[in-house]
């Protein structure tokens, strides 16, 4: 990652000056152009600076949607799909300009099939707005990325996040999406069969392709039936390595834990300030199972046998919800809690994921180096799938310390690739993670630049993500 890949592209000055009227003609009010909207539909998470879209239109309905798009199309004008804004890679910055597409006002649950474990639903709704709609069938949407991110932007990342460890990602839990082509027409992957052999999967096509292929207008995901009891707690250790060794054990005995998330002794530190906690400062596991009473007590029970093996200590677990949530809003807040250790600075929130065997090894060098350069940065992890993140703060405004904060995630990415590691397992490539992917992929980058060019000839559909420019570009 460096600011220097952040780069503007070529803008269709011509197309988009005739696209904003038109727009402002179809969608009145639901058209804006000021700079306040345009600034809330660019990139503001991270260091990554914003690029604003010349437009935002606040679309209603899949027929708006093909209307947006044909007529961006029509014109050579970029469009580029917004949910909450939730992503950390300037997936939703717009560097060749053109139309954001805001989708908060498409939420409707289109169909629920609860004999089926399945619904379908238009893209700005968000996780938690689709679990409230769904508390009453007895049945939950699994995948918790954190933050509250729209179900369109989960899919169009690869979202996993903290249950993905039983659940999968979203790559496992899409059956189907409708989206609409660089060419306006809409189109549906699949059915809502759990499985087919129907020609090219392009469900997982359209899952991660942050935008670049299609605007997907309909996502049908399978559903979980809600657990009997949830039971959770938190486990101390020595040392990280101690932590990672517990995680690993206990992935490979199968113990089918729901959540085994990773929290190192400064992460605590700042949970503990920010969200009024006492933790023990050190190497801590956050685990939580599902089940009915028996099963639930007999993981637990098998955890703790592990923990105390791995040299932890005493595995304080309980089925009380009120307990949990505030355990789990402390780990959900982890960015805010990082930015409270030196407030003014900028965090840089990275991600890597490598082979579950190899986790203790990437995180505890990960750790040494973040010591030896002097830095300030936090680990946390999905540590049951080999995901961790590390948040760091840094002093934006000085150059000298840019440079050595990407000096920084340059080895990271270098450390995880160098174990058969990926350079980011949920957070997607975006604009941020583009230096990274050759590395990883090879010649496959080029195939994909070229189903790019095969669907998108004229790279309209959020150009500058993933890869920053494409042959003839």
């Amino acid at each position: 990652m460096a600011l220097a890949d952040i780069r503007s592209g070529a803008r269709n000055e011509k197309g988009i000056a005739e696209a904003l009227p038109r727009l402002a003609e179809r969608f009145g009010s639901r058209f804006q152009t000021g700079e306040a909207i345009r600034a809330q539909h660019a990139h503001t998470t991270t260091y990554i600076p914003a690029q604003l879209p010349d437009g935002v239109v606040f679309v209603e309905n899949a027929a708006e949607v093909q209307a947006v798009v044909g007529l961006c199309a029509e014109l050579k004008v970029p469009v580029i799909p917004f949910g909450t804004g939730s992503s950390l890679e300037g997936q939703v910055n717009a560097p060749q300009g053109g139309i954001s597409i805001d989708f908060s006002g498409m939420k409707r649950v289109l169909e629920v099939n609860a004999e089926d474990l399945d619904c379908t639903v238009e893209p700005g709704i968000t996780r938690e707005e689709l679990n409230t709609y769904l508390r009453d069938t007895g049945l939950f949407f699994p995948i918790d990325p954190g933050a509250n991110a729209s179900i369109g932007g989960m899919a169009s990342t690869r979202a996993s996040g903290t249950n993905a460890v039983r659940y999968g990602t979203m790559k496992d839990n899409v059956l189907a999406v409708t989206a609409v082509t660089a060419t306006g027409e809409e189109i549906r992957t699949a059915r809502r069969a759990r499985k087919s052999s129907a020609g090219y999967d392009l469900t997982r096509l359209f899952v991660g392709a942050e935008g670049t292929l299609g605007v997907l207008t309909s996502i049908t995901l399978r559903l979980q039936g809600i657990p009997a009891v949830i039971a959770g707690g938190i486990c101390g250790f020595p040392t990280l390595a101690d932590a990672c060794n517990a995680v690993i054990m206990t992935i490979q005995l199968g113990i089918p834990v729901a959540r085994i998330e990773l929290v190192n002794t400064l992460q605590i530190k700042a949970c503990n300030a920010y969200s009024g906690l006492t933790l023990p400062e050190q190497p801590t596991l956050f685990v939580e199972f599902h089940g009915n009473e028996e099963s639930v007590r007999l993981q637990s029970l098998e955890f703790g046998a592990i923990a105390a093996e791995c040299g932890g200590g005493e595995f304080q677990w309980t089925a009380d919800a009120e307990e949990r949530a505030k355990l789990w809003k402390a780990r959900h807040n982890v960015y805010w809690a990082a930015k409270g250790l030196r407030p003014g600075y900028a965090v840089i929130a990275t991600d890597v994921c490598v082979p579950i065997s190899r986790l203790a090894d990437c995180v505890a060098e990960t750790e040494a180096d973040i010591d030896e350069h002097g830095l300030l940065a936090p680990i946390v992890g999905h540590a049951g799938d080999g995901n961790f993140h590390v948040s760091i703060v840094f002093d934006d405004k000085d150059p000298l310390h840019v440079e050595q904060v990407e000096a920084f995630v340059l080895r990271l990415n270098a450390r995880a690739l160098a174990m058969d590691g990926t350079c980011t397992g949920e957070h997607g490539i975006g604009q941020g993670k583009q230096a990274f992917l050759p590395g990883e992929l090879g010649g496959s980058v080029t195939l994909m630049q070229q189903i790019k060019r095969a669907l998108d000839p004229d790279n309209i559909l959020n150009p500058g993500k993933i890869f920053s420019t494409l042959p003839g570009n």
